[in-house]
């Protein structure tokens, strides 16, 4: 780690960005295994809160591996440093007053632990949204045919089936998409988000 660098503030604070823009900093985090409807969710509250003119951006797990974490592979050491990464890029985003939507399958508790306390250090808003169907439904659905490629053996270190994870134990919003479709899971984000005054 380099020790000759000293952090830069600048002359705009988070609370100038907030007045102007009319809404607070947050990192919106969706958890859960793959083609539980993490990316669906996504893209269809970042829409639902642009067209409320409210400044937003999604980071989604496949589209960041194409750029920022294109050297990473799927090993556990790398998944790690995956999250590290998201981690300190939407906490930039948050104390830019955004409303950082995240999509990332995430397995571990401890390594979004470390995303929560990377916004709480700085005051800002951390929402965990359980992203959760069963198994047997995700592997049903199963868009990009990587369950059966995980359960041929095709795939090493595939969450869910050779790999774990671990649910959220007390997330501030639980979703089952197996009981709720897209509409009534961006509704509830976004009361979530109006509630506890993150938007207006």
């Amino acid at each position: 780690m380099a020790t000759n660098i000293t952090f830069h503030a600048g002359s705009v604070d988070v609370q100038e960005r907030v007045d102007l823009l009319k809404q607070r900093g947050v990192t919106i985090w969706l958890t859960g295994l793959s083609a539980s409807g993490k990316s669906t969710i996504a893209c269809a509250l970042e829409q639902h809160l642009l067209h409320r003119h409210k400044f937003t951006y999604r980071l989604d797990g496949d589209n960041v591996r194409f750029g920022l974490n294109k050297d990473l592979g799927f090993d556990e050491k790398s998944r790690v440093e995956n999250i590290r990464r998201i981690g300190e890029v939407s906490k930039l985003f948050a104390d830019a007053a955004c409303v950082t939507v995240t999509a990332f399958i995430s397995p571990y508790i401890a390594d979004r632990k470390v995303a929560r306390e990377l916004h709480e250090k700085a005051n800002l808003g951390f929402i965990e949204v359980f992203v959760d169907a069963p198994l047997s439904v995700v592997e049903q659905r199963d868009p990009k045919g990587l369950y059966k490629k995980a359960r041929a053996g095709e795939i090493k270190d595939f969450t869910g089936v050779s790999a774990p994870y671990e649910a959220p134990e007390s997330p501030e919003i639980h979703i089952r998409t197996d009981e709720c479709d897209v509409t009534g899971a961006v509704q509830k984000i976004v009361e979530y988000l109006t509630q506890h005054g993150y938007i207006s």
